[in-house]
């Protein structure tokens, strides 16, 4: 998996590598500072408080101030460039590795997705992989800093006085320490923090997919507190998480001040003894002091921050190691879908291996090419099952489906759902004009073919009455058009495909039984007649044409035939028949 991470610093490489070769030129001008400045202080100290500075103190003093501001200049030169190299390498990290999560999303099955949860792989697209990224931006500036800085400052001191370097002795365990202690603290609180976001998401997502239902129930307070709930949870564990956090600063600045307050007690009396050491020498300690101790609490926050990370690390690996339930791996690439013929053979489908319920079973039927056949019956009945099988949506449990008289499992998901245009009973139109969403069903598709499919699904006329046509913008999901007018548009969608396989998932539900039988006289005509059409309607009157009706039960087949077959033969198509036609009586 570590290896998978670093395949994602591709194209950013260079720039990672100029950081640290940024760095330790930094460090090793950072670490002149304080020789400089101990130099300085020495000269002031000499200076004689009657006579004033020489000329040659102050020409020295002149000296090493044109010395500082240029060791200043360099290192803020050098630390921009340090930081702009690791910020356009870990924000391209970020970038590659949400695109190979996105594209390995886009390879799951829906038994994957559902397993996985939506909400969750929000959360993983967005703050795991921003934590990751920052761990990564930390890791080739920060992480690559702390240890030059630290060897060399430490070096430096003990230059300058092996006595007082015990301090450290003391010192970078008790850091270590600290650390551990608010990591052991604080990293369980995060993971429980990530796992609360999930939820939040989730309750998020669909209080903002569903705000129309939620209005027209007036159901507006109880989401408030739906929501009000888990957002205090996230703020909750965040505060608990960020309070230990916090604490580690001022733990740190403790044991950083007892250092400078010792070496300074220790120091003014190796200084007043007369042991070698000068003042400037006892304020570049100091200074050391400060780069090595902050030197080691970086590189120890910064493996904190890893520890805190693999839980994001965790999370998206699982989404990495996830395998497509459903594959066209072995598939022949050269095989195309010859006709819209379908059959399935000894079918029988559960949506969970541990289900205790077939969705469907035994189903047996075949639909020949060009053929019209209308599916109806109960809510639950597994009708929008069935006809997932065909794209291969889910995979038959037991028993084989063929199209074109090819087990579909031979095709490859390109040829094979190119072939099959799918209209759903939600309907879901994507941000930009109307043309747009309907060549999105193939783009290379011409203006007068979009017309021409936009006319057949009844949706010309009401387009057109639109200032700008079918430039007309949509919003996201199409939420400034009718229901039905979605449905016309989504239709239209499915039509400029020529697709061999027109699957209807109860897609006319809210369009007028006029616009309906309009629809499906279309769908009659010479330019469709070569295409396979299921229908799934609750409406007899959207089936009642049909070559074949199949009416399912309890996700078996209970009978196929015509209306007028079915009429006589089907006791529950009867009865729908009859509530129907009572309830066109009764308006």
């Amino acid at each position: 998996m570590a290896k998978r991470f670093l395949s994602y610093t591709k194209g950013y490489r260079f720039l990672s590598l100029i950081c640290p070769i940024m760095i330790f030129i930094d460090v090793q001008i950072s670490l002149q500072i304080p020789k400089v400045m101990g130099e300085v202080i020495t000269l002031l100290y000499s200076i004689d408080p009657n006579g004033g500075a020489t000329e040659a103190i102050r020409e020295q003093l002149f000296g090493h101030l044109i010395k500082m501001l240029l060791l200043c200049a360099f290192t803020l030169c050098v630390g921009y460039i340090a930081a702009r190299c690791s910020s356009i390498a870990s924000m391209g990290f970020g970038a590659n590795l949400r695109r190979e999560l996105f594209y390995k999303i886009q390879s799951l099955s829906f038994e994957n997705i559902d397993k996985l949860k939506i909400s969750s792989l929000i959360t993983r697209m967005t703050n795991d992989v921003s934590s990751i990224q920052n761990v990564y931006s930390q890791t080739i500036v920060i992480f690559i800093k702390g240890p030059f800085m630290l060897v060399s400052a430490l070096v430096e001191a003990i230059k300058i006085s092996t006595d007082l370097s015990v301090i450290f002795y003391v010192a970078l365990p008790s850091i270590v320490v600290i650390l551990t202690v608010m990591a052991i603290m604080a990293v369980p609180l995060f993971k429980k923090m990530l796992k609360a976001t999930d939820r939040f998401n989730g309750t998020l997502r669909g209080n903002i997919n569903g705000i129309r239902v939620v209005k027209s129930f007036v159901r507006e307070n109880y989401e408030k507190d739906k929501f009000h709930t888990v957002n205090t949870e996230v703020m909750a564990l965040n505060v608990k998480a960020q309070k230990i956090v916090l604490l580690i600063s001022p733990a740190i600045m403790v044991v950083i001040y007892g250092c400078l307050i010792f070496s300074m007690i220790r120091g003014s009396r190796l200084i007043i003894e007369d042991t070698g050491m000068e003042i400037g020498q006892l304020s570049a300690f100091t200074s050391y002091i400060t780069q090595v101790l902050s030197s080691f609490m970086t590189i120890l926050m910064v493996f904190i921050s890893m520890i805190m990370a693999k839980a994001s690390i965790d999370r998206i690996a699982e989404v990495f190691k996830e395998e497509p339930s459903i594959n066209d791996n072995g598939a022949d690439e050269s095989l195309k879908v010859k006709d819209g013929s379908i059959e399935f053979r000894n079918v029988t489908f559960k949506y969970h291996e541990d289900a205790v319920k077939n969705a469907l079973e035994d189903i047996n039927i075949r639909i020949e090419a060009g053929e019209t056949v209308g599916i109806i019956g109960a809510t639950g009945a597994s009708k929008s099952t069935l006809i997932q099988l065909i794209p291969r949506i889910y995979d038959a449990t037991q028993g084989e489906v063929f199209i074109g008289g090819e087990n579909v499992k031979n095709y490859t998901f390109k040829n094979l759902r190119s072939e099959i245009a799918v209209v759903l009973q939600e309907n879901l139109l994507f941000s930009g004009s109307i043309k747009e969403n309907i060549r999105w069903g193939r783009l290379d598709a011409t203006d007068e073919e979009v017309e021409k499919a936009a006319k057949a699904a009844e949706a010309h006329s009401f387009i057109t009455e639109f200032e700008k046509g079918y430039d007309t913008d949509l919003s996201q999901g199409g939420r400034n058009v009718s229901g039905g007018q979605r449905q016309r548009i989504c239709i239209a969608r499915a039509l400029v495909r020529k697709p061999k396989v027109l699957i209807f998932d109860d897609c006319t539900s809210a369009v007028d039984t006029a616009t309906d039988a309009k629809i499906r006289a279309s769908l009659r005509g010479e330019d469709y007649k070569d295409i396979t059409k299921l229908i799934i309607a609750q409406r007899i009157t959207s089936i009642m044409d049909a070559d074949r009706i199949i009416v399912i039960d309890g996700g078996k087949i209970d009978s196929v035939g015509t209306h007028e077959e079915l009429l006589t033969k089907s006791e529950i198509y009867h009865e729908i028949f009859v509530s129907q036609q009572e309830g066109v009586l009764a308006q």
